[in-house]
């Protein structure tokens, strides 16, 4: 297995059961293979969504809120509640986490994006797990960098990530949508993002989430163009991450331009 820097994004739907409360067994599944790759020797960086899922559930609202107070109260609760979780799953294996709350200005900020550039080459050489997420306390939607999976993106391009890994509700991209054309088949490899991949883009998923199959198109966009690999896989089983770390054919992978 060789060593890389691996950038891990999961969302919403991934972490949280249907009712906005913490999936406790599929966490600690995650958090154990993470530390599993991390001890093989990869630097892993983690982009998790799920703090307004999490802040809602904790907060008994009976759905998503749809308002951005709502949004931004349920996130401020919900963060706590993530990064408790995470720091505890990870230091029964021996491992740090750090906290970074980015919005759009610290990404399109020269200087801004320069100081969060360092401190994660800092984390990485201090061995330590950076988390990220949006800062959904304070983006607004005409603030805001708009999902995790352009996020993570953004992230595995500036820390010249080897790979980017989205983990979904969704086993990857498939050549129509699987829940309305049972026909439809999995795409395991993608060279390049030609206009009929792009059309193959269906509207928003989970409503947990935020994210369609649409931004994780824009995402392999920003990272193929890069020269960065990217995999679209099913988050329900974290043990994937094994597989996809060694180049084995799981999910849908965008090839990285190698110029």
């Amino acid at each position: 297995m060789e060593n890389k820097r691996i950038v891990v994004k999961i969302g919403t739907s991934t972490l949280a059961h249907p009712s906005g409360l913490l999936n406790i067994r599929r966490v600690e599944e995650l958090c154990r293979v993470l530390s599993d790759l991390k001890n093989a020797g990869h630097e892993i960086i983690l982009v998790s969504s799920g703090a307004i899922g999490m802040g809602a559930g904790k907060l008994s609202l009976p759905h998503r809120p749809e308002d951005t107070p709502t949004k931004q109260a349920a996130a401020a609760v919900g963060q706590c509640e993530l990064m408790y979780t995470y720091d505890k799953a990870f230091a029964e294996y021996n491992h740090t986490v750090a906290q970074i709350l980015l919005t759009a200005a610290d990404v399109d900020h020269p200087d801004r994006f320069q100081n969060f550039h360092n401190t994660m080459r800092r984390l990485l050489d201090l061995k330590a797990l950076p988390i990220i997420n949006e800062n959904d306390t304070v983006a607004t939607e005409e603030m805001g960098i708009g999902d995790n999976d352009t996020l993570a993106a953004v992230v595995a391009v500036s820390m010249e990530a080897d790979l980017l890994i989205l983990l979904s509700d969704i086993d990857g991209l498939y050549t129509a949508d699987p829940h309305t054309h049972p026909e439809a088949t999995l795409i395991a490899e993608i060279p390049a993002l030609t206009r009929e991949i792009w059309e193959l883009a269906g509207g928003s998923g989970s409503s947990l989430g935020t994210g369609g199959m649409s931004t994780k198109l824009q995402a392999a966009d920003i990272c193929t163009q890069a020269g960065c690999d990217m995999v679209i896989a099913n988050g329900s089983s974290p043990s994937v991450l094994y597989d996809i770390a060694d180049g084995k054919p799981v999910g849908s992978r965008f090839r990285g331009k190698k110029g």
